[in-house]
């Protein structure tokens, strides 16, 4: 991620906590993941859904970069539902 900061905002620590996600496997997904997604509209800043693995463990994860002061921030971090996306995690199933 280039230069940037990464900063975990409290809500994506509350919710890794309850998923059992730790900040280690969060980065490492970081590290071999791919975007999967792409949110330019969000707000206050444009973000991406993240594909990565810790180990076996495919996670997603919703990464936002404030462009002013280089920090990308994690948003969220989760298990994906095998019920709701394709087998390779990278795509949504049509319901």
């Amino acid at each position: 991620m280039e230069n940037r900061q990464l900063l975990f905002r409290d809500h994506a620590i509350l919710r890794m906590s309850q998923r059992g996600i730790s900040e280690a496997e969060a980065r490492v997904a970081l590290d071999s993941g791919e975007i999967i997604e792409e949110y330019p509209d969000d707000q206050p800043y444009p973000s991406r859904l993240i594909l990565g693995w810790a180990g076996y463990r495919p996670l997603h994860l919703v990464l936002a970069d404030n462009p002013s002061n280089m920090d990308t921030y994690v948003i969220t971090a989760y298990d994906p539902d095998p019920n709701l996306w394709e087998a390779d995690f990278r795509g949504r199933k049509q319901l």
